[in-house]
């Protein structure tokens, strides 16, 4: 059976405009960049709006919105990571093996990202593959834990994934940052929350591997 490669898409426009456009209505394998075009601090589908500081965020010129996936707090600041979402349908026969297997699906797209970044020269990234490890402070902000398929570079966290299903397939959201800003995610949301130090590592790559790693991970999953 001869299977379409995994398409490079691109949006552009604001954090909360990409988080509700429903890519599983068209269920075609791809990945989508997002370009966006304003900050915004990104809570998980079960986080309630009041563990955001809205007057903070309204001074910092920073959206609130929320996504539908799971995990905690994200700042996407313009230009500090790399942020794309990968469409996998849910009959396409590279994704046939994890298809039912929520943790094992991540795992399988983590495995392809850390496969990418050693193609861009970022060697030795380890894709964790067991239970969820949380900290003090990782329901609150997302890459203060490791989930499944998460990838690490000397035990910090480089690439964070979350996933959203429907029938027609998953949806992954993936994020690797360029530069890591703790004080100025934490001064957007409300206490109780930590100091920056309290956080764990974050790993991040240069800006020239954020630029072409979609394109990579696509390749990945094309082959």
């Amino acid at each position: 059976m001869t299977v379409a490669p995994f398409a490079v898409e691109r949006f552009t426009g604001t954090p909360g405009a990409f988080h509700a456009t429903e890519l599983l209505d068209d269920p075609v394998a791809r990945v989508v960049v997002a370009d966006a075009t304003a900050d915004a601090l990104v809570l998980g589908s079960s986080q309630p709006l009041d563990v955001a500081d809205e007057a903070a965020c309204a001074v910092a010129g920073v959206e609130l919105t929320k996504r539908r996936s799971g995990g905690g707090a994200v700042l996407v600041e313009v230009g500090a990571m790399c942020w794309f979402d990968v469409v996998v349908p849910v009959d396409d026969p590279r994704f046939a093996g994890v298809a039912g297997d929520v943790t094992g699906s991540m795992v399988w797209l983590g495995r392809h990202i850390a496969a990418a970044l050693a193609d861009l020269g970022v060697a030795g990234v380890a894709v964790h593959d067991e239970a969820m490890v949380c900290t003090p402070w990782s329901r609150l902000v997302c890459f203060a834990g490791v989930g499944g398929g998460e990838g690490l570079v000397d035990g910090a966290k480089l690439v964070g994934i979350s996933q959203r299903r429907r029938r027609q397939g998953a949806r992954f959201q993936c994020m690797v940052h360029t530069a890591w800003h703790p004080d100025r995610m934490l001064g957007l949301l409300r206490p109780p929350k930590p100091a920056a130090t309290d956080l764990p590592a974050v790993a991040t790559v240069p800006i020239d591997v954020a630029t072409a790693l979609p394109a990579a991970v696509a390749a990945r999953l094309s082959a």
